[in-house]
């Protein structure tokens, strides 16, 4: 069965320009050869540290920005190189939900205005005319008729947001990419941002790659789950897998870090990694995180050395899984620690 969406081998590279004649001295690597893909009705959760690439893989996926080389295909087509006039097609199967719901809406148009938009754009006439189709994805979000000629100032961050799925959904797509959408946004709102997001997928099997930090928001959320750093995959899976049996060191590190709820938990076993994190200009040869690993110093010459020379294929990218992370397994009070969706 074909996936609806195919990533292989993305990159992104961002030239670093200096000099009188902007000449260019080496690149940025924000996306290194990421690969991944997505079901119809399905939902991938890309987690990982500021600046680890993910929004850039989110952009690079709507051809906001271009790759610098790899393949993307949609139902088996290649649209990593198609060109403006052929992008219009493309939109109408793939939308954002940007993370910040203020920046993403024009402050000068109204809601209505804002959420009938891609319709307008893509020259499409729904039954009963555009502005019928708009009260009608208003009402799906929870917001009230009488906001239709309401500008987004008058909103709250929550509402704005749902304006923001409101306008995503304008064209019923088949995937949804979703950069963060609750991360500005208080916990109790953030539940119904996520819940309304559930209802719309099992309503229209709409298809997610939801870029978050939270984790426990993403194990609650997400079927698979792919942890990057650096610009590269580290673990790809199934979620109760990943956030149940975390393999690599990095996994285990970013979920030793999810706030537990219980003041008198144990948290003497935290993996603190030592170091700063390595520049995307030049990060290290081999496996990018060895030099933050807490596993890396433990390990004999010759095991350092293959962590040095390659980064092994498949969906976890660390030569030596059977390694304990000192002092820390996934405790069963912790939030990320059911098994279960």
């Amino acid at each position: 069965m074909t996936p609806l969406l195919q990533v292989t081998d993305l990159t992104k590279h961002f030239p670093i320009r200096s000099g009188v004649f902007s000449a260019t001295g080496g690149a940025i690597k924000a996306v290194d050869g990421v690969s991944f893909s997505i079901d119809a009705g399905q939902t991938l959760g890309l987690v990982g540290e500021s600046g680890c690439g993910k929004s850039t893989t989110g952009r690079l996926l709507m051809r906001l920005l271009t790759a610098t080389s790899g393949s993307i295909r949609l139902d088996g087509r290649e649209i990593a190189e198609l060109r403006r006039s052929d992008l219009q097609e493309y939109r109408r199967r793939v939308q954002m939900v940007f993370q910040n719901p203020s920046s993403s809406l024009n402050p000068r148009q109204s809601v209505g205005s804002a959420i009938a938009a891609p319709l307008l754009a893509q020259r499409i006439t729904p039954p009963g005319g555009v502005k019928a189709k708009v009260r009608d994805l208003m009402d799906r979000v929870g917001l009230r008729p009488d906001h239709y000629n309401r500008f987004p100032h008058e909103f709250s961050g929550g509402q704005k947001q749902r304006v923001g799925i409101a306008r995503a959904l304008a064209l019923d797509p088949q995937l949804i990419i979703c950069d963060e959408p609750v991360s500005a946004l208080d916990v109790s709102v953030q539940a119904q941002v996520i819940n309304l997001l559930e209802d719309i997928q099992r309503d229209t099997g709409v298809a997610y790659l939801f870029i978050a930090h939270d984790l426990s928001v993403v194990k609650h959320f997400a079927d698979r789950v792919a942890v990057m750093y650096l610009g590269k995959i580290m673990e790809h899976g199934d979620s109760a897998s990943v956030f149940g049996d975390p393999k690599h060191p990095y996994t285990r590190a970013l979920l030793s870090a999810v706030p537990q709820p219980d003041p008198a938990a144990d948290r003497s076993g935290r993996i603190r990694l030592s170091g700063d994190l390595p520049s995307p200009a030049d990060p290290p040869r081999g496996c990018v995180f060895q030099s933050r690993c807490p596993v890396y110093p433990l390990l004999d010459q010759q095991r350092q050395r293959s962590c040095t020379d390659s980064v092994p294929s498949g969906d976890i990218a660390c030569h030596h899984t059977e390694a304990a992370v000192p002092g820390w397994t996934v405790p069963a009070e912790h939030p990320c620690s059911a098994t279960e969706r």
